[in-house]
């Protein structure tokens, strides 16, 4: 009989963790997306037999004390995919007594008697409802228990926000009126009203941002079933698995943390460019980031196949850093998942800077370098300065044929691409020479960050980044490359708003609010975004906002560092012009409300002042005003 040991490999047997990785690649972004279904994801959790993965849901809590409250009316659980309905309706209808097998019954209306006597009706999702009957019963009932004196039932309905709305639409139409709840619910999902009636909204969509990524991380990299690693054969010793090192890089055991706290950072700026990311986005993109391998099935690791990887010395293809981008899965099906599409908007891996590229290839070599090199490559042996990567690195320098001939230097390339983005997540903050966010599509990201932060606890914002605001307005509005940061032009071209070039000056403010007048940055309580506020004349009726997303800020201070404002986005260009023309349509109805107050008239005919923009060598522009007078 063969000694299993003479193989290099320790002794056979299944790993002790291997049903809860298995369970956890049923969360991760698999070909056939069974994983989108909360019953695919219960049963899997019987299959493995393991702890589940528990979330804290405090809209789950407010809802238990909604029904437990005894209080006439119904519960409405709103959301886009992923956010959790069907799990939130499910964990209402347990918490109540109701029977798991019943709710794993294929229905999409559910009854159960609450211990206080009603009927609880449970919607578990209004897109299932394919008969048109049914679905205007189910709204009638719910109009009934909302506007009416239906007391004895309450229902809790989960849907899409356009499905609702769609759905209350027609039935109105049908019925030839405008449906009453339609309008009321729209207004609350719009943050614009209040729920009507007696209807609790619960809008899901709402709840995702940096707290919920740092709890899905916790219940995923801090999850009990991990302990079971400990007795894995493929961890003793030299051997290094892939699935338990990202695990503890998730933890951030070793960086302080760095690593989840710069995940979150592009997490809050892609909620505020608009992205919405749903619980079950970041639970496959937490799956990923464990689990994740270029070589592994559909890209995801089993503990079988850990062997195979460090038998071939392929441990570095399941680098977290690249598996937060869905590096290890093919184009399209990383594209078909909302988080991955978010985060590739950053450019983290395309994206970088001479500093930190002449690092990275010549710093093996270069003396001057060889203690950066050190401290940010060669310190991590496992998904840094690897052998693999130091032999591609030489034979990319010295210029072997084989990395002179067309694509020969794609092995080298794509190793770099994999060093930038492990750069952007370990580099210390205070790292003078290298400037993690420099290695990404948005330089100011963490700036807009700060400004929100100091915004939200009322601190003073940066004068730096006051400074860079006021500049990056003046080029846009007069289309000049002026220096100015105290003040803000307000200018035209004579007739056309719409002007790139306008060195005209209608009005100018001071950069700092003084006496309600200039402007001024604060929080939009709607949107939670920076808004630049400028007020022509003291008083809310002579300011006018602008929301600063962080792609109109990048677009500002871009401009302000010098790039020329068509080369970063026509779609930013073409914002900041609908708000040069709203200023200047304010400055003319003040003006001729001004005019109208006075009775005064010049004798001589009409003077017109023209205020020209003109540029000291320094690049400080100011205003010369020249007096056009028009006899009569």
């Amino acid at each position: 009989m063969t000694d299993p040991s003479s193989s290099g490999h320790p002794a056979a047997g299944t790993p002790p963790a291997s049903a809860w990785v298995r369970f956890l690649r049923s969360y991760g972004p698999i070909p056939n997306d069974l994983n989108l279904f909360d019953e695919y994801v219960t049963g899997a959790l019987g299959r493995a037999r393991v702890r589940p993965i528990a979330l804290h849901s405090p809209q789950l809590e407010a809802m238990k004390a909604r029904v437990a409250s005894g209080a006439p009316g119904s519960i409405l659980i709103a959301g886009t995919a992923g956010d959790g309905k069907t799990y939130h309706c499910r964990s209402l209808w347990a918490a109540f007594g109701g029977d798991a097998k019943k709710w794993a019954v294929v229905e999409p209306i559910k009854h159960l008697v609450l211990p206080d006597g009603r009927t609880a009706v449970f919607v578990k999702d209004l897109s299932e409802i394919g008969d048109q009957r049914q679905s205007d019963d189910t709204l009638g009932l719910l109009e009934r228990t909302v506007l009416g004196s239906e007391d004895s039932t309450i229902m809790v309905v989960a849907a899409n926000h356009g499905q609702i709305l769609e759905r209350l639409r027609d039935l109105g139409m049908r019925q030839g009126r405008v449906h009453p709840l339609r309008k009321p619910v729209q207004d609350t999902f719009l943050l614009a009203g209040s729920p009507p009636g007696r209807l609790a909204i619960f809008d899901l969509s709402r709840t995702a941002r940096r707290h919920s990524l740092v709890e899905v991380i916790a219940a995923v990299a801090a999850h009990p079933e991990w302990a079971k690693c400990s007795g894995c054969q493929w961890s003793e010793g030299a051997r290094i698995c892939p699935i338990f090192e990202n695990k503890e890089r998730l933890l951030g055991k070793r960086d302080g943390g760095r690593f989840a706290q710069r995940l979150g950072d592009l997490v809050e700026v892609s909620r505020h460019n608009g992205w919405h990311l749903p619980v079950r986005d970041l639970l496959a993109l937490a799956a990923n980031m464990v689990l994740g391998h270029r070589d592994a099935k559909e890209g995801l690791l089993s503990c079988s196949e850990v062997a195979k990887v460090q038998d071939g010395g392929k441990t570095e293809g399941g680098s977290v850093y690249d598996n937060v981008f869905g590096a290890n899965l093919p184009r399209r099906r990383a594209n078909d998942r909302q988080v991955f599409r978010a985060l590739a908007a950053f450019g983290i891996g395309a994206e970088t800077t001479n500093g930190s590229d002449g690092l990275l290839v010549y710093g093996a070599d270069d003396f001057k370098l060889a203690n950066a090199f050190d401290r940010l490559v060669r310190a991590d042996t496992v998904y840094g300065a690897t052998a693999a990567y130091l032999s591609a690195q030489t034979r990319y320098l010295e210029g072997e044929e084989e990395a002179r001939l067309p694509g020969g230097a794609a092995d080298f390339l794509e190793r770099l691409e994999s060093q930038r983005r492990r750069l952007f997540f370990t580099l210390p903050d205070n790292e003078p020479d290298y400037a993690h966010w420099g290695m990404s599509a948005f330089n100011f990201a963490g700036d807009y960050l700060d400004l929100i932060a100091a915004l939200a606890e009322r601190r003073p914002i940066s004068e730096s980044v006051r400074a860079r605001l006021a500049k990056g307005l003046n080029r846009v509005m007069t289309g000049l490359l002026v220096e100015n940061s105290d003040r803000i032009f307000v200018a035209s071209s004579g007739g056309f708003t719409q002007s790139r070039i306008s060195v005209l000056c209608d009005t100018e403010v001071p950069a700092r609010r003084q006496g309600g007048v200039g402007m001024q940055v604060r929080i939009d309580p709607q949107t939670e975004r920076p808004t630049i506020d400028v007020s022509l004349v003291s008083g809310r009726s002579g300011s006018v906002g602008f929301n600063l997303s962080p792609v109109r800020f990048e677009f500002l201070c871009r401009v302000a560092e010098g790039s020329l404002p068509g080369t970063f986005s026509n779609e930013c260009l073409e914002d900041m012009l609908a708000f040069k023309a709203k200023l200047l349509r304010k400055a003319e109805l003040i003006r001729a409300a001004s005019k109208a107050e006075d009775d005064d008239a010049d004798e001589d005919g009409e003077a017109l002042t023209l205020n020209f923009i003109e540029i000291e060598s320094s690049g400080h522009g100011f205003s010369r005003p020249v007096i056009v007078r028009v006899g009569l």
